[in-house]
């Protein structure tokens, strides 16, 4: 998986890649298992070969909020938790059973170090991050609710079926009531 999301940005085979196969961990995990829990030392870097995973903050009582899920072909991380000494700010479970794969970011960045075509590649993938964030950042400030439902079928229409209504709210910032009232009136405008 991280071949594939590192080297079509280049064309050609990475400098040293032999040296991040070798550090690459391939993880098969059940769906309900924590990947990472919340607050906690963890410096690696994830790519979904399959499965559905939901990332999530926890508050004081426990009341659960989701950032964004991870499906196939996508990676993430807890950017607080990269640099040394860092910590994660959200948790990761699986929805699905999952396969994944593991790089530890001190290795990217020593790679970044040494070769323009590594630090092209992380720059690629901030961007592509960042972009994700960005959008993520303007439905919830811009769109309401039903809008928010709306954007969230039509890009993505293979997961609305995958993921739990109650973890699809908490993603749209709606309680699960409110979400169910919203679908119903999707589906009686569509004639469904």
């Amino acid at each position: 998986m991280f071949e594939s999301l590192f080297h079509p940005a280049q064309g050609t085979r990475l400098p040293e890649w032999d040296q991040v196969a070798e550090s690459l961990h391939s993880l098969r995990v059940p769906a309900g298992q924590v990947v990472f829990a919340q607050g906690v030392e963890h410096p690696h870097v994830y790519a979904v070969r399959s499965g559905l995973l939901k990332l999530c903050y926890l508050n004081d009582e426990g009341d659960e909020w989701v950032k964004s899920f991870a499906h196939e072909g996508r990676f993430f991380a807890s950017l607080a938790a990269l640099p040394a000494g860092g910590r994660t700010h959200f948790m990761v479970e699986a929805l699905e059973p999952s396969v994944l794969e593991r790089l530890p970011y001190a290795l990217l960045t020593d790679l970044a170090d040494r070769h323009l075509a590594w630090a092209r590649v992380l720059q690629a993938l901030t961007l592509v991050f960042a972009a994700r964030k960005e959008e993520r950042e303007r439905e919830l400030l811009t769109l309401n609710p039903e809008q928010r439902y709306r954007a969230f079928r039509a890009a993505h229409p293979e997961l609305e079926a995958r993921i739990p209504q109650k973890d699809l709210a908490r993603y749209l910032a709606l309680t699960p009531v409110g979400l169910n009232r919203i679908v119903m009136r999707v589906r009686r405008s569509e004639g469904r």
